[in-house]
């Protein structure tokens, strides 16, 4: 009787696939290093710069050590322009629009996945339309209609185009279709009306969502340009980008002082997220937003 041996495999021949994947994973952990870096490097440059003095910059500009480090840019920055105000100003209407935008655009969400009505097909039609058309296409109609709303110049004209946001309610319209039907079906049984199961049922479920759309608006809000600087008109209701921009001029720009006072402009929304990162990555992995 014979025996059919078969060949031992060894550790140099390995599994197969297993030398791919390992290239695999190192490719990507080189292209996350080096998007990474592509987002740090400015970040750190910034800290950096507005750490030195003009003449340093001004003679050695690519030697960051050279001249000596100190905080007396953030110190001038502070004492002589009203970045508080700008920080309260932005403070306030990120906060209104978050407010606002998680209240409207997680009824709208909750109304797309589960009522039937006429005309749903429009409304997410005209949803999804939303999303496709850029930002400074409507800021020329926004205006004619802030203007003759007399909103110009106020909070308001700010914190009302936040609120419609197509991929807030989308955010909000996934995660309430990935609730169970039979546990809204449960509650219909029970007598619940639609705004009681929105309110006591869907909400405290899609509390990632509720934390995504939140970052996600007060970041938009606190960076957002564009807007503020036409329809506010006037230095003590300036936000924080629209006051940093207006610290540059064409004759002497004072290096230090704007780096200064652009690091102080973004340390919010890196405190922001940093506290939040945790939710923010929850609520993108729940809710799919790409």
């Amino acid at each position: 009787m014979s025996t059919l041996i078969q060949p031992r495999r060894t550790a140099a021949d390995g599994p197969p696939g297993v030398n791919g994947a390992k290239l695999f994973n190192r490719l990507c952990a080189v292209c996350m290093t080096l998007f990474a870096l592509i987002w740090l490097v400015p970040f750190g440059w910034a800290i950096v710069t507005s750490l030195r003095s003009d003449g340093s910059i001004t003679q050695h500009p690519m030697s960051p050590l050279s001249g000596g480090w100190s905080l007396h840019a953030y110190a001038y920055a502070w004492d002589n322009y009203p970045i508080g105000t700008w920080y309260l100003n932005s403070l306030v209407i990120a906060a209104l629009a978050v407010v606002f935008t998680v209240l409207f655009c997680s009824m709208a969400g909750f109304a797309l996945a589960f009522l039937r009505f006429r005309g749903r097909a429009a409304v997410i039609a005209l949803v999804t339309a939303g999303l496709m058309l850029p930002t400074e296409a409507l800021v020329l109609p926004q205006f004619v209609e802030y203007r003759s709303l007399h909103l110009l110049g106020t909070y308001w004209a700010l914190v009302l185009p936040s609120v419609a946001a197509p991929v807030s309610v989308f955010i909000f319209q996934a995660f309430f279709k990935g609730i169970p039907r039979p546990l809204i079906e449960a509650a219909r049984i029970d007598g619940a009306g639609w705004w009681r199961i929105y309110r006591t049922v869907c909400m405290p479920i899609c509390r990632p969502a509720v934390a995504t759309v939140s970052i996600l608006t007060f970041i938009n809000s606190w960076n957002a340009f564009l807007w503020p600087l036409l329809v506010l008109n006037q230095t003590s209701s300036q936000t924080i980008p629209v006051g940093l921009a207006s610290l540059l001029s064409n004759s002497n720009i004072q290096y230090a002082e704007v780096m200064a006072s652009s690091v102080l402009g973004f340390l919010p929304l890196i405190a922001v997220f940093l506290v939040f990162q945790r939710q923010i990555v929850q609520g993108v992995a729940t809710t799919g937003l790409k």
